[in-house]
């Protein structure tokens, strides 16, 4: 009954979704399978689970974490940046997971990026998706990461990429909200990654690993033809 008020309420929200063809897709972070619905504005079909509400990033990353063995339920102290939802419903009330956010009260702790407020060396897990391309200095939001991360520790990261450029798209002279949806494709960014991301990543100190699924198993979990998981992990 829950999923087909979503339905209903979605079919209200924006109808045109509906009048097109779609495949029926799997949800691996809650089993459903079935049609999915839009989200975002401008609205973006096809995208969105009616069983737990997870974008293609959330399944994305939780593929990821299954397939390569990463249990991030183990105990291990993480500092989580714009938490998704279905991911802190996952954590509970874990002591050592920590939630942060730019905005007072959206989570544990209000933190810039790039000043995390954390020791050196206290972290085993650091996770931001899509968040980078929000942060002014994003550099040093990455080396961040790797101070407060122990030897050994993994930093998780996605972004929007065009990938049709080899390097990344910044300019000091889009400022407006129209500006930067006009360049960047939304009014909160302030840049649009190419190619390069992982040699920004690897410049901080990390060894990064792109991660991604075929193109075979993409449409049967509603992703992003262009998304990728970085896992960038602290040498030692």
């Amino acid at each position: 009954m829950r999923i087909f008020l979503k339905k209903l309420q979605a079919r209200f929200r924006d109808p045109r979704q509906f009048s097109v063809p779609s495949m029926d897709r799997l949800c691996p972070i809650c089993g459903y399978e079935g049609k999915f619905l839009s989200l975002g504005t401008p609205p973006r079909w096809d995208g969105r689970c009616p069983g737990c509400g997870s974008r293609e990033r959330h399944r994305l990353l939780h593929i990821c974490l299954e397939r390569e063995g990463i249990d991030l339920t183990d105990g291990r102290v993480i500092l989580h940046f714009a938490p998704e939802g279905y991911f802190k419903k996952m954590m509970g009330d874990a002591p050592n997971y920590h939630t942060a956010d730019l905005v007072p009260g959206k989570a544990r702790h209000a933190m810039d990026m790039s000043a995390m407020t954390f020791e050196d060396e206290s972290v085993d897990c650091v996770l931001a998706h899509h968040v980078l391309e929000h942060v002014p200095d994003d550099r040093k939001a990455m080396r961040e990461s790797f101070r407060v991360l122990k030897p050994g520790g993994l930093a998780i990261y996605s972004v929007p990429q065009n990938w049709a450029r080899e390097e990344t798209y910044e300019n000091p002279e889009v400022t407006t909200a129209a500006e930067k949806f006009a360049h960047y494709d939304d009014a909160s960014h302030v840049r649009y990654y190419g190619r390069d991301f992982a040699d920004r990543v690897r410049q901080a100190g990390f060894e990064a690993t792109e991660w991604r699924l075929t193109p075979e198993e993409e449409p049967r979990f509603g992703l992003f033809k262009q998304d990728v998981i970085y896992l960038c992990r602290k040498p030692g």
